[in-house]
């Protein structure tokens, strides 16, 4: 276990950091009951944390599925300016109380690496073990995804399907440096999934205790 564990003092710093955000944020996750957090538990789980990379999550949402949930962890006005197609908006500080069910894989990214980390592990404290970590975050979304750079020489086909998927979600590919196709390089507009209503934010809560 302890080749997980980072040996230099920048890594401890980083864990402590995580575990100090983690406590301020959210408290006692279990209300009322103790809970410990070991430093080297935090640096195991946080090694062990199962990882989505951004094309993963685009060939989800391409194929249609339905068997996750994405969570954007970031403030309101951050969501509402640009997400990921589907996700929800659910500011960290407001996690604990956030309706799930604890055999559904939910999707995290957020506004940095740390607040996402301690999201994830607020979850894992919860149970939700379904919980996985969006590689790279919002930013490799749109540079894998949206707004590709591919170098020059790629093979055609490889080039029609960057293209294909980013122009799915409103993106644009790049080819050494040039865009593929006239449409400008903006973030695109995205709406906002329907809101659950207040009913089933409830029964869902209870399910998923």
């Amino acid at each position: 276990m302890s080749r997980f564990i980072p040996k230099t003092l920048k890594g401890k710093l980083a864990l402590t950091a995580v575990a100090l955000g983690f406590l301020a944020l959210f408290g006692n996750p279990y209300r009322g009951e103790t809970v410990t957090v070991a430093t080297q538990d935090l640096a195991w789980n946080l090694q062990q944390a199962d990882r989505l990379s951004a094309p993963e999550l685009a060939d989800r949402l391409i194929s249609g599925r339905t068997d996750h949930r994405i969570l954007d962890l970031r403030r309101a006005e951050a969501y509402a300016e640009y997400h990921v197609p589907g996700a929800e908006s659910a500011p960290v500080g407001e996690l604990a109380d956030y309706p799930l069910y604890r055999n559904e894989t939910v999707v995290l990214y957020g506004e940095d690496a740390v607040g996402t980390a301690q999201a994830w592990l607020l979850l894992q404290a919860r149970g939700f073990h379904g919980a996985v970590l969006l590689d790279g975050g919002l930013d490799a979304w749109k540079q894998q995804v949206l707004f590709p750079a591919l170098p020059e020489g790629s093979a055609p086909d490889v080039i029609a399907r960057a293209k294909a998927v980013a122009e799915h979600f409103g993106g644009q590919a790049r080819v050494g440096g040039e865009a593929v196709g006239d449409a400008p390089m903006e973030m695109p507009k995205v709406e906002a999934p329907a809101a659950v209503a207040p009913a089933a934010r409830k029964l869902k809560r209870k399910e998923g205790c």
